[in-house]
């Protein structure tokens, strides 16, 4: 196997390149490919610890994943078996999956958020019904239609119990985390920012100005709004409340999931909260202009930073649309801003939200 070579990160580089590159002083960044998924890639960070190595966030559980993660660490001159820990930001596939397959086989620790147990939880369940709770999501955002057309796309793969174990530890908010390595000791301070995900984390290595950011903040696109499979009120309130308790820290570097390094978190925070004002604007016009439902919403409105029309996006990113609409309009209705009627739809047997100004 040959190990490629460790370079300088270049933050206008190719940042899904396969490489391992030094984003900091005992800090390098692994992207780790995510195959048919518009993000490309994420990245994995490897930060020297006491005789190994933490990584933030582990990639996907394929065989491309897993032998490139390999040829990083080779590069490193270590293995998987110098990996001490897996820090975890939150419970999607490309951020947990791997970690829980090395796990099995090198006894390396895995952490993740407390507040993702009741995400795990649902996604390891066997009981778990075919396509919830994204249908009963779809159906109160009024997209009849996108279920009837994710009914007929075929069953959706069922997840594979190694890949979603309960981590070792459970991680709570604040919590104090020692990584060592050759620059000294460093202290990883677990900051709960729910809204991507219920309990996801950021690391912030405060000393360092240094923010492992996850999802949280992304440099060029916003993460999608609670896909996930436990439901709370308003996951796009948590997010802004999210983005203004991280502004309200220190200032750092920031060290995203996906996407390249040079930002600052501040910066990208404020750029955040600015589309999103944008975008609730958007939403309460559509509705004066008398669309009621999220998805009636979601058609008027142009979607990436491509500016694309509902309608020409695949299945996969209307029903995102759909449901982020149906969180832009949530927020809305809590400030006041609209109304919002929740009945049963007789057709569906499903709740149905519609808004009015």
């Amino acid at each position: 196997m040959i190990a490629p070579t460790v370079t300088d990160d270049d933050p206008d580089g190719d940042w899904t390149a396969p490489g391992v590159y030094r984003s900091a002083p005992g800090v390098y960044r692994i992207p780790l490919p995510l195959p048919h998924d518009g993000l490309r890639a994420v990245n994995v960070y490897a930060i020297e610890d006491a005789a190994g190595w933490t990584l933030v966030d582990s990639g996907w559980a394929l065989d491309e994943s897993r032998d490139l993660l390999g040829k990083a660490l080779a590069a490193l001159g270590s293995g998987f078996g110098d990996v001490r820990r897996f820090l975890i930001t939150h419970a999607h596939r490309d951020h947990y999956t791997l970690a829980s397959i090395l796990r099995r086989e090198y006894g390396t620790r895995v952490l993740l958020g407390a507040g993702e147990k009741p995400n795990l939880d649902i996604i390891a369940s066997p009981e778990r019904a075919a396509r919830e709770p994204e249908n009963t999501r779809l159906l109160r955002c009024g997209a009849v239609d996108l279920v009837a057309e994710i009914g007929r796309s075929g069953p959706w793969p069922r997840p594979d119990p190694q890949e979603w174990e309960a981590p070792d530890e459970w991680i709570v908010d604040r919590a104090a985390i020692a990584v060592g390595g050759q620059e000294g000791t460093r202290t990883l301070t677990a900051v709960e920012t729910p809204g991507h995900t219920r309990g996801h984390l950021v690391f912030d290595d405060e000393a360092h100005g240094l923010l492992f950011a996850g999802d949280h903040i992304l440099p060029r696109i916003t993460p999608s709004i609670g896909l996930q499979p436990a439901t709370v009120a308003s996951p796009l309130g948590q997010f802004l409340d999210s983005l203004r308790l991280v502004g309200s820290r220190a200032d750092a570097d920031l060290l995203p999931a996906h996407g390249p390094i040079g930002g600052r978190v501040h910066a990208r925070v404020d750029e955040l909260l600015a589309h999103h004002d944008v975008r609730l604007a958007q939403c309460r016009d559509a509705v004066v202009a008398g669309n009621a439902c999220a998805q009636d919403v979601a058609r008027v409105l142009r979607w990436t930073r491509r500016e694309h029309r509902f309608d020409d996006m695949d299945l996969f990113n209307r029903m995102l649309a759909v449901l982020e609409t149906g969180a832009h309009l949530d927020v809305l209705a809590d400030r006041g801003d609209l109304t919002r009627t929740e009945t049963l739809d007789p057709e569906t047997g499903a709740t149905l939200a519609t808004y009015t100004a």
